[in-house]
């Protein structure tokens, strides 16, 4: 039992990196299934076409993907341009604050691909393919542009003796694709640190304070899960019961239509208020009923916030 509560607990600590493992680890699989059971390079003039629709065409589904199964995607635009909030939606600083959410998720929604996209340049197959096509690769790789003809190029994915004694005019499709590869993941590597350094260091809390919130927002987020689910419950049995029985329904006290917008408001992080959620704003201020919640229920400059998740 005690290794089992460590290994939870180590899993709630690194969860955030642990997904991302994950869904790299699962990408990675499926591309090398894909590259060994499912691709066959036709060796002609489709070469290209076949080759880039396979390392492209996967990786801009997983993006999509990515959007589709993220909740804090439908969080950001439900109702985001409502009629009600349609004037508000116009005006410049709202897409900025807009953006400003968007580029976070763009982020985590690229995870998938781009380690598609990686892995895929390591493995060969799908650029040599595509590259074997294209007239331009072979003009920019090779020394000696009369040592080969357009149709050996085709072939050249099929054909290993032919590829080996083109391999001394021309840096191999192989070599090609790998060299890309690394430098995509040089060049991500890169810009993650970079980012990660500049969200702490214009972070406004502290680190200690910054790990807090982080475990609220969570916390918080299991626990309104499990109410919901309970009184969804409740609500359901009363109403079930009411109708096999026959009987009138008992008062049960549900949140209205307002109390569901103001704590569904995307949190905007203030140093001189110090709540941690949309949802402790709401209870900390008699229920959302003080001016100053009101005020900020109207306003979309709530899209921009400190989002923990996303920060780190």
């Amino acid at each position: 039992m005690d290794m089992l509560q460590k290994a939870v607990d180590f899993y709630i600590h690194h969860q955030t990196t642990l997904s991302f493992s994950i869904v790299s680890l699962l990408t990675a699989a499926s591309e090398r299934i894909f590259s060994y059971v499912v691709f066959k390079c036709p060796c002609n003039s489709e070469n290209m076409l076949y080759g880039y629709s396979f390392l492209l065409a996967p990786a801009f589904v997983l993006w999509l993907l990515g959007y589709v199964i993220s909740p804090r995607t439908w969080h950001l635009f439900t109702g985001t341009c409502s009629p009600q909030k349609h004037l508000q939606c116009c005006s410049w600083q709202t897409w900025t604050h807009f953006c400003k959410l968007l580029v976070p998720m763009i982020a985590k929604a690229s995870v998938a691909p781009l380690t598609w996209i990686a892995v895929a340049l390591l493995g060969a197959n799908f650029y040599e393919c595509a590259a074997s096509g294209s007239n331009m690769t072979a003009h920019l790789f090779c020394k000696n542009k009369g040592n080969y003809s357009q149709e050996q190029l085709y072939k050249m994915p099929c054909d290993e003796e032919l590829a080996a004694a083109m391999s001394g005019a021309c840096l191999s499709f192989q070599a090609q694709s790998q060299l890309i590869g690394w430098f995509l993941i040089a060049s991500i590597m890169t810009v993650a640190l970079i980012s990660t350094c500049v969200t702490y260091c214009c972070s406004p809390v502290s680190y200690l304070e910054f790990k807090f919130r982080k475990i609220y927002s969570r916390v918080e987020d299991e626990l309104f899960d499990t109410k919901a689910k309970e009184h969804a419950t409740k609500l359901a049995e009363r109403n079930t019961n009411c109708f096999f029985e026959a009987t009138d329904p008992a008062p049960f006290h549900t949140p209205d239509k307002e109390d569901w917008q103001k704590v569904s408001i995307l949190y905007t992080f203030n140093l001189q208020e110090r709540y941690h959620s949309m949802l402790d704003k709401y209870v900390s201020t008699n229920r959302g009923k003080s001016a100053k919640l009101r005020e900020a229920s109207q306003d979309l400059t709530v899209l921009e916030f400190v989002d923990e998740d996303q920060a780190s």
